[in-house]
Order: structure tokens, then sequence, then C-alpha cells
């Protein structure tokens, strides 16, 4: 299971990153394209956003790696599962129940690493 925990985080922390590099450095103009919801919260907000997703990235993957600080891991797990609850609360508000897919799936692989590695298979 630690080794299904690894390739979870890894998973979870590159399609976070990608997602937080993208509202640090495009324009909100921009990410309307893609990204609808963005147009209800202010520019610093989408780049806030996107900072805590590079942040939870870095806290999923650096302390395992490291055995520095390793109780960050879960912690950056269970705050992305806060940040996809949000996600999903504003799509629900916005009435884009087809947009709440990926926030979902995204939740519930961050739950299970914070599950496994708060746990019974905490590093």
């Amino acid at each position: 299971m630690n080794a299904v925990l690894w390739v979870l985080q890894i998973v979870l922390a590159l399609a976070f990153l990608l997602a937080g590099v993208g509202k640090v450095t495009q324009p909100k103009e921009k990410l309307r394209q893609r990204m609808a919801y963005v147009e209800d919260f202010s520019e610093p907000a989408v780049k806030a956003i996107g900072t805590a997703e590079i942040l939870g990235t870095l806290g999923l993957v650096l302390p395992a790696a490291t055995g520095i600080a390793t109780w960050l891991t879960p912690v950056a797990a269970a705050a992305l599962v806060v940040l996809m609850i949000g996600a999903v609360a504003t799509h629900l508000r916005r009435n884009e129940a087809n947009q709440i897919v990926f926030p979902v799936v995204l939740g519930i692989v961050a739950l299970i690493i914070a599950w496994g590695r708060f746990g019974p298979y905490s590093l």
C-alpha cells in the first residue's frame, strides 16, 4: 500500500502543479476561456488558489521524499481535500454540476493519501 500511496502522491502532485502554475502564470482573462468559474474571483484570489495548489504539490512530495517534517505530507493532502470541496461548491453554486467530476476525483485521491499517511501507512 505504501507504493500505491507514493504513486497517488506523485500523480496528484503533477495534476495540482499543472493547475497551479497555470493559475499563477496566466492572466485571468486567458484562464476564463478554460475555467469559466474564475470570473467569480478577483485576480489575486485566482493567483492565491494557484499558489495553494503549488504549495500542496510541494507538501505532498518533498517532506515524504526527504524524510524532513513528514507530518506535512498528510496535512498537505488534507488541505487539498478542503480546496477541492471549495471547487465542488463553486461549481455547484454556478449550476455547473457537469464540472465537478475532476475536483471530486482529485479530492478523493487526496483523502486517500491523507488517510493513509495520517494512519496505517505513515511516513
